[in-house]
C-alpha cells in the first residue's frame, strides 16, 4: 500500500495505536513488547543511516548489493511513523522465548488492527539488519531484546488503494476432533 509521507501521524494516534497493542495477551503479565517510534524526517533518516552502517558491517563485500542498501534508507522515506519492534526476553526465566515472541506478534496484530480501524495503512518488514544483535545495540538495548522488524504507518494515497485480499480455503487449514 503507498502511504502519503507527507500526512502526518500525529502523536496521540501514534500512542493510542500502542496502548492497544499494549492489551496483547502475556504470560505472566511480563508485557515484553518494546517499541521504537520514529515519527519525524530527521529521525528516520537516522534510523535509515543507521540500518545501512549495520548492513555494511555484516554484509561480505562480495554480497554487498547497491539497492538493496539504498532501500534501507529510501523505504523509511515512504511512511510519516516507522515503529521498531523487540521483545525482551529473559533466557532460563519461567516463560520460553517462544511465548515471549508470540506475545509481541499478538502486540503487533492489535497495533495493525487498530491502524486499520482508524483507516491508516500498516505493514510489517523484518529486513534482517532490523532483526539481528547489531541493531539492538544500535538502539540502546541490552542482550535480552531481540529485535522483530519494522511497522510502517501511514494515511493511504487514495488513488494506489491495495485490492481486497484473497485467502485460500479455511476448510483446508482446520481439523475437528469431535470424538
Amino acid at each position: 500500500m503507498a502511504m502519503d509521507p507527507q500526512r502526518e501521524v500525529s502523536r496521540e494516534v501514534v500512542m493510542s495505536l500502542l496502548e492497544d497493542a499494549h492489551w496483547a495477551p502475556t504470560h505472566g503479565l511480563n508485557q515484553p513488547w518494546r517499541f521504537h517510534v520514529f515519527a519525524s524526517l530527521a529521525a528516520r533518516t537516522r534510523l535509515g543511516e543507521g540500518l545501512q552502517a549495520i548492513y555494511d558491517e555484516i554484509t561480505p563485500v562480495a554480497k554487498h548489493i547497491d539497492a538493496k542498501r539504498t532501500k534501507l534508507l529510501t523505504n523509511l522515506q515512504h511512511a510519516p511513523v516507522v515503529i521498531s519492534v523487540g521483545a525482551r526476553v529473559v533466557t532460563g526465566g519461567k516463560i520460553p522465548e517462544w511465548e515471549e515472541i508470540a506475545a509481541v506478534s499478538c502486540a503487533v496484530q492489535n497495533l495493525m488492527l487498530s491502524a486499520h480501524e482508524r483507516g491508516l495503512g500498516a505493514y510489517w518488514s523484518s529486513p534482517p539488519v532490523a532483526c539481528g544483535g547489531e541493531f539492538t545495540r544500535w538502539l540502546g538495548l541490552e542482550g535480552t531484546h531481540r529485535m522483530m522488524g519494522l511497522v510502517y504507518l501511514g494515511w493511504p494515497q487514495s488513488d494506489q488503494l491495495p485490492p481486497p485480499s484473497t485467502r485460500g480455503d479455511l476448510l483446508d487449514r482446520v481439523t475437528w476432533h469431535d470424538a
